[in-house]
């Protein structure tokens, strides 16, 4: 995954709860996560709803504070930034929201929108805030009035892509882009998604990129991270993974994928039952109460992320082998 990655996350941790004055369980929304995101590629998080991909991502940007583990940036560990720093730090990392309307002030024009984060790092003068934000609306395709206009007057697809515009005037070199386009019409989810791949070969931006369509994540990304209830279950580049996949639940979600020619479907693996609370996670491998393969030993021992192939790593006991 490179010998020098831009983005280094290590033994993330994020619990949530109880309160104050609340009683309740520790949600363990991510345990143990660590990896790498090369500098200029496109790393994918993807799994199941509930599998902690969101919130993977808010806390390396600090949105929310892990509970534990670092994340470094081109070598500066964000999580030894004073509130300056951090303010300092964000000029260089964006976030792209799910959900564009969400994510706009309807009381606000596009240029308003556009300019609010470089007025907040005190970027240039009034007149160079406005140039930026115009040449960021040019590079998303939309048209120059749309910088006097506001949010309601744009289509879904629209509004995403000022959303796109807003992280790229800051010129940052970290995107992390969260199920950009699941909130978009499938006739126009291509149009933003080929647009995000053209800007960031274009630009040499760095991407995480959060998804649960595996067929979406298979053009987007170079390398992709499964997850399965807050951990890691599978690392491979993205080739490799689709084509051979070694954990029994990558198996499970590739197989889900829609085949385009009719009759060329291959076997199906349904996985049964729900995904587990993460209040309340299964001991051992958390996947083990659906897999398909799952022994005893499953039950009794956390399985690590061990390498098994260049740049693969899986972590089953078994690898997904029969029983």
């Amino acid at each position: 995954m490179g010998d020098t990655p831009f983005l280094s996350v290590r033994n993330l941790t994020r619990h949530f709860g109880p309160g104050v004055l609340s009683r309740g369980p520790v949600v363990r929304a991510v345990e143990d996560v660590s990896f790498d995101v090369p500098r200029g590629q496109v790393v994918g998080l993807v799994g199941e709803s509930g599998s902690g991909k969101t919130t993977i991502g808010r806390a390396i940007l600090r949105l929310i504070e892990p509970t534990s583990g670092r994340v470094t940036l081109d070598g500066v560990d964000l999580g030894a930034l004073s509130p300056r720093g951090l303010r300092a730090a964000r000029a260089r990392m964006q976030y792209i929201f799910q959900d564009p309307f969400a994510s706009l002030s309807p009381r606000m024009t596009i240029g308003q929108i556009l300019t609010e984060g470089l007025s907040i790092q005190r970027i240039g003068t009034r007149a160079d805030r406005a140039a930026r934000a115009r040449a960021a609306l040019a590079a998303v395709d939309l048209p120059e009035d749309a910088f006097d206009r506001y949010a309601h007057e744009f289509s879904g697809g629209q509004r995403q892509r000022i959303g796109i515009a807003r992280a790229l005037a800051l010129e940052p070199a970290l995107i992390v882009a969260d199920e950009p386009v699941s909130a978009l019409d499938v006739s126009i989810q291509a149009q933003v998604i080929n647009l995000l791949r053209d800007l960031q070969l274009r630009l040499g931006l760095t991407m995480l990129f959060i998804s649960h369509d595996l067929a979406v994540v298979e053009y987007v990304c170079d390398t992709v991270i499964v997850l399965y209830l807050g951990r890691i279950m599978e690392i491979a580049p993205a080739a490799t993974l689709y084509s051979s996949p070694r954990h029994p639940y990558t198996r499970a979600l590739l197989s889900a994928i829609p085949e385009p020619v009719p009759g060329r479907q291959g076997s199906r693996q349904i996985l049964t039952g729900d995904i587990p609370s993460p209040a309340n996670p299964p001991s051992g491998c958390v996947f083990r109460t659906r897999c398909p393969v799952a022994r005893e030993a499953c039950a009794r021992v956390v399985p690590p992320l061990e390498e098994v192939g260049p740049d693969h790593r899986s972590a089953c006991l078994f690898n997904g082998t029969p029983a």
